[in-house]
């Protein structure tokens, strides 16, 4: 509910702070005296267009600050959203404002963070209604129609199964589309996948066989070199020649040499192992030497086949990777996808028939609900047509109209195919005749004024426990109607309070004496200045202001306001010392 609303510098408002409380609050006051302008204000905070003409003379700009207590259901649901767009705040409490600046500019908060002004209209929808001159009026948004019908006759539950089908659906035509759009690229893909993965195999590479096929390459195309220099090698260690012995040779005559040394002194032993153990190094890289030349051979075939076989790795490489590991990875990977992309013609098979089963199953859930709402649109035409007597607007129709539309890629509901959407197959509208003879109309196209106030007083009645938006404002509810309508209207906007906080502009003291709550709204001059003033009423205060609304300050018109107060204590089962001293 709204609890605290401050405007400043608004029109001829300098500075107003006002709490409201819940049940039924009423502002009176004389004509211009600024109720309608308070009610302006609200608008402004819930989301309306600005205009720097509401900026007060003399000022650079005006400001509304409203608080609102929530709880329950709403509270949750308002909660959920602020926390998708990052607007944090105190758990049951939020703070919406606007500022209007003298060139033009407005700006919208939330919890004190600037916000778009869509976003704050939809936030402040959800709080408050509007009836009367204003447009903040949900039951004029024919989408609010279905749920409101909902509500009344509890389809909720079979709504979220409907929505949860057509989730459901959704999802499967979503990847059966991307399957039946892409079937040509698939049919590519598989192509060159196919072509990859079978190149990768054919060349049936092995790791590290890159590095060995190099080495093998180098030695094939240096066989020459290698032989000569491996027996010249070969030739000094072991062969020598005429004129040069081999080390071979030489290094056995300096161990003999030093073997006699040593039994001369045997501290050389250690030196004479060491100069025997060159010996046997020397004798074994000999031998090696030799087996390595006679292995060395030139072969030209066995060349080109090494280097064609590195031609066919570096190809393999600039395709698939750096190495041959990188190429078997891209291989593997690459048969992964081939055998998922060769599943597809399975999957959009399994996909056509569990479309098929969904639009079946879902049109037999949404002919069920649509069926259901059927039988609730009577119910609700009816109370409403009754509401409508009591507020002598008897003559009145009221019709829920419900259509379907034809669709060929719609759910099966019996032999049609019908459009869908997540609320079921049903177009819900409110449709109206103020007037004997006039024919049905959708209810946003009635005339504005009394009239529709009294309809919507109507509506509101009756879908009051279906409806979740916790303030109502009734502004100028009373237009064209006399005392004794009046009563009943005061009776209904009570009777309302109950489950919503209520707000009520009036001129009747027919509806003002029903308030819980009533402020007076004042316009007087302060500095040359005009101002706008509101004062809680209560006790004499409040009957003296119910008689001058009467058209009487006499004792007559204080006399019919008291008495105006008995009954309405005792249609509310109240003590009347209670209602004029609270």
């Amino acid at each position: 509910m709204l609890s605290e609303l401050r405007v400043r510098n608004f029109a001829i408002i300098d500075d107003l702070h006002v709490r409201f409380h819940p049940g039924f609050n009423v502002l009176t006051g004389e004509t211009g005296a600024g109720k309608s302008i308070i009610i302006d204000a609200i608008e402004l905070l819930l989301g309306a267009r600005s205009s720097q003409e509401m900026v007060r003379a003399g000022e650079d700009r005006a400001s509304i600050e409203g608080i609102f207590e929530l709880s329950g259901e709403i509270a949750e649901n308002i909660q959920k959203r602020l926390e998708e767009e990052g607007l944090d705040g105190e758990e049951g409490l939020l703070i919406l404002a606007r500022e209007v600046r003298r060139e033009g500019r407005s700006v919208a908060r939330i919890n004190g963070r600037a916000v778009s002004q869509a976003l704050l209209a939809e936030i402040g929808g959800r709080l408050v209604d509007i009836h009367g001159q204003g447009q903040h009026l949900s039951l004029l948004r024919v989408r609010e129609h279905l749920f409101l019908l909902d509500r009344f006759a509890g389809l909720e539950s079979q709504r979220t199964r409907v929505a949860e089908l057509v989730a459901a659906l959704r999802t499967v035509r979503n990847e059966l589309a991307v399957l039946q759009q892409n079937a040509r690229d698939i049919a590519r893909q598989i192509d060159l996948l196919s072509y990859q993965v079978g190149e990768i195999d054919a060349a049936g590479l092995q790791p590290g066989e890159d590095e060995a096929l190099e080495s093998e390459r180098r030695r094939l195309a240096n066989a020459e070199t290698l032989a000569t220099q491996s027996a010249a090698i070969y030739a000094l260690l072991a062969e020598g020649n005429p004129e040069l012995p081999s080390l071979q040779d030489q290094l056995g005559e300096a161990i003999a040499l030093l073997a006699r040394l040593v039994r001369v002194d045997p501290e050389l032993q250690s030196l004479l192992e060491q100069l025997e153990g060159l010996g046997e190094g020397l004798d074994e890289v000999a031998r090696a030497l030799n087996q390595y030349g006679e292995q060395i051979a030139y072969d030209p075939e066995r060349l080109a086949e090494v280097e064609e076989r590195l031609d066919l790795i570096f190809q393999l490489k600039r395709k698939y990777g750096d190495t041959i590991e990188e190429i078997l990875a891209y291989g593997e990977e690459a048969r992964s996808k081939l055998e998922l992309l060769a599943q597809s013609e399975t999957r959009t098979e399994h996909l056509v028939a569990e479309e098929d089963r969904l639009l079946h199953e879902l049109g037999r859930e949404a002919a069920a609900l649509s069926q259901a709402r059927q039988q609730a649109a009577g119910r609700l035409a009816e109370a409403i047509e009754q509401e409508l007597e009591d507020l002598r607007m008897g003559g009145t129709r009221f019709r829920v109209e419900i259509g379907q539309e034809p669709d060929p890629q719609g759910c099966f509901v019996g032999e049609e195919r019908l459009a869908f959407d997540s609320t079921g197959i049903d177009r819900v509208e409110f449709l109206v005749s103020a007037n004997p003879g006039e024919p049905l109309r959708p209810l946003v196209k009635v005339a504005s004024g009394g009239e529709t106030a009294r309809m919507m007083l109507a509506l509101k009645n009756v879908l009051s426990r279906a409806d979740a938006t916790p303030t109502l404002i009734f502004d100028e509810i009373d237009q064209g109607i006399g005392g004794r309508v009046g009563a009943i209207v005061g009776k209904k906007l009570y009777d309302l309070s109950a489950s919503h906080q209520v707000l009520c502009v009036t001129h009747l003291p027919q509806i003002a004496a029903y308030g819980d709550h009533h402020l007076a709204v004042t316009k007087g001059v302060e500095g040359q200045r005009t101002v706008t003033r509101l004062q809680a009423l209560e006790g004499q205060a409040r009957i003296r202001e119910l008689a001058a609304m009467a058209g009487s300050a006499s004792e007559t018109g204080w006399r019919s306001a008291q008495e105006l107060l008995r009954d309405v204590a005792g249609y509310k089962g109240q003590p009347l010392e209670n209602l004029t001293a609270s």
